[in-house]
């Protein structure tokens, strides 16, 4: 005979209205006495029946994942994260790209996608303002952002313009003046981290009296091969930077090929910092400013599901971001 939610509440010392209740995600259960059922019933193996679930309480029992991207390497970490924290609840998703431009790429926008199928909708590396146009906000179902955060929302983001204004203070303190910006889209952009990490360069430029020359800014559009051709333009620019700041990894490691094929050394030639804190970053002995991105997606999906049994917080988390000083930046 399989487990049974009797099992679980004896092992943790409860009643099985407790343990049910904590495994569905509702209100009235001590958070850390939740947590404590939800370690047991996953050490056990052991998960509350979806239908069961659906019939007591009425629910869809599915969650609406919103996001610009799919394939790119932040956000299937970011999945990762949120798969893991949805685990315990047993919940199905439904995903909706939006694309990247300010108007969705797909003729089904996502709130009919979604209308009376989802009991929360979780969104990722868009601002507020993109989630109104696509309609999520008038669902009456709780929404979280990941990425952005809106006054009365519940939002889990990073300090992009602290995180930017760190690495380039780092090329600053090793000795640079005439520091360049691989950005995603050409800016000032819709998307608040690109907008915010722009702030952060500037800051730190501002600060220590540096130009600002806007020819120093190229897109990358967060893909190896925009790291790459942007830096052909910035290398074909008299006088060129000594530094290059990279809005993420991945355009740093398109623009450290492009410097390899024309002879050039990371960290001794240009110096190259990036930002995400890659899979690959060590490998490629890329300086970086490493953000927590699995732990972003677990507390977005943790505070979605602590709405959806019925909080009324507005959670608003912003988690630490560390500089990883390698070679690249000449460390």
């Amino acid at each position: 005979m399989g487990l049974t939610i009797r099992d679980v509440a004896r092992v943790a010392g409860v009643s099985t209205a407790t343990v049910s209740r904590a495994l569905r995600g509702l209100e009235n259960v001590d958070p850390a006495t939740r947590d404590r059922i939800v370690s047991i019933a996953r050490e056990m193996q052991f998960s509350v029946s979806p239908v069961a679930s659906r019939l007591a309480t009425g629910r869809a029992g599915t969650i609406g994942i919103v996001t610009p991207f799919i394939a790119r390497w932040y956000f299937t970490e970011v999945f990762a994260g949120v798969e893991e924290g949805l685990q315990p609840f047993d919940v199905n998703l439904i995903l909706h790209s939006t694309g990247r431009g300010t108007s969705p790429v797909h003729p089904v926008r996502a709130h009919e996608r979604m209308r009376r199928r989802v009991d929360g909708i979780l969104v990722i590396g868009l601002p507020a303002s993109l989630a109104t146009a696509e309609g999520l906000l008038g669902l009456d179902v709780p929404v979280v952002l990941l990425g952005s955060c809106s006054p009365g929302m519940s939002s889990v983001s990073i300090d992009d313009r602290l995180g930017a204004r760190t690495a380039v203070e780092h090329l600053i303190e090793h000795g640079h003046e005439r520091i360049g910006l691989i950005s995603g889209e050409p800016l000032p952009t819709v998307f608040v981290p690109e907008n915010d990490r722009l702030a952060g360069y500037l800051d730190a430029l501002a600060r220590h009296g540096l130009p600002t020359d806007e020819a120093l800014r190229e897109p990358g559009y967060f893909a190896v091969r925009g790291g790459e051709r942007a830096m052909e333009t910035l290398l074909a620019l008299r006088p060129r930077p000594t530094a290059v700041f990279c809005m993420s990894d991945e355009m740093a490691f398109g623009a450290m090929h492009t410097m390899s094929r024309q002879g050039l050394t990371p960290g001794r030639d240009i110096a190259i910092v990036g930002f995400d804190g890659h899979d690959l970053a060590e490998a490629f002995d890329l300086s970086t400013v490493a953000q927590p991105v699995r732990d972003l997606g677990r507390l977005a999906a943790r505070q979605l599901m602590d709405l959806v049994g019925g909080s009324t917080n507005a959670e608003v988390t912003v988690l630490p971001t560390t500089l990883h000083a390698r070679g690249s930046s000449g460390c």
